[in-house]
């Protein structure tokens, strides 16, 4: 009976694929009926909450892992995403539900105050 990659293997290789851009890569670990909520997204979409993460990772400087909780079947993961950014450094913690070695369910916490003067410029920019 094959065995599926404990959960620690799944979670790390999405998280290390999404902070270089790898959409292909972030996405192979993601069942098809993937849904993802954070405070600006919602998606339904195995890649649709990866749209537009090449900006993201271009005002990353790095992230600062606090602490990595694993079970079977859930993973929580916090840390502070550093940023070259006026919203500076983000607290953030992910919540991770896996099915058959796949992530269904990703959950983004975070203070969203710092990013809406920051979005507001960028959509200002794009008109």
């Amino acid at each position: 009976m094959p065995t599926t990659p404990p959960t620690r293997d799944i979670v790390q290789a999405y998280h290390r694929a999404r902070l270089r851009a790898d959409i292909p890569a972030a996405a192979e670990q993601l069942a098809p009926d993937f849904s993802f909520r954070s405070p600006f997204i919602e998606s339904n979409s195995p890649t649709g909450h990866l749209t537009g993460i090449e900006q993201l990772v271009h005002i990353t400087d790095h992230v600062e892992m606090i602490t990595e909780l694993y079970t079977d079947t859930d993973a929580v993961l916090i840390y502070h995403l550093h940023t070259n950014s006026p919203a500076g450094i983000q607290r953030t913690a992910e919540h991770f539900r896996l099915h058959d070695g796949r992530i269904t369910e990703i959950e983004l916490i975070f203070d969203p105050t710092p990013w809406h003067a920051i979005m507001s410029a960028a959509n200002l920019e794009k008109h």
